[in-house]
């Protein structure tokens, strides 16, 4: 499922992958490179197997692991008011 961040979410690209700021709650929170390249898969409209699938090449790790850790991080976007 295509991922977005809520309206009162902020972005910005920095050397070391996104900051995201949480205008709510005035709070930051910072993606590193692995985040970033599924969430820029994400919001492109791919699905968490496109996601998985790209950080597993891109970072060469098993395909297990990466679809493990894509779950992982959308449900903690999701959770924490970020994303829907």
């Amino acid at each position: 499922m295509a991922l977005k961040f809520a309206t009162d979410v902020s972005t910005a690209q920095t050397d070391y992958g996104t900051v995201l700021l949480d205008e709510r709650a005035g709070e930051y929170w910072e993606l590193n490179p692995t985040a970033t390249l599924v969430v820029k898969v994400l919001m492109a409209g791919g699905d968490e197997a496109d996601a998985a699938a790209a950080l597993a090449d891109e970072f060469d790790v098993d395909l297990a692991q990466a679809t493990h850790d894509v779950e992982a991080l959308v449900r903690e976007l999701r959770t924490s008011g970020l994303a829907g």
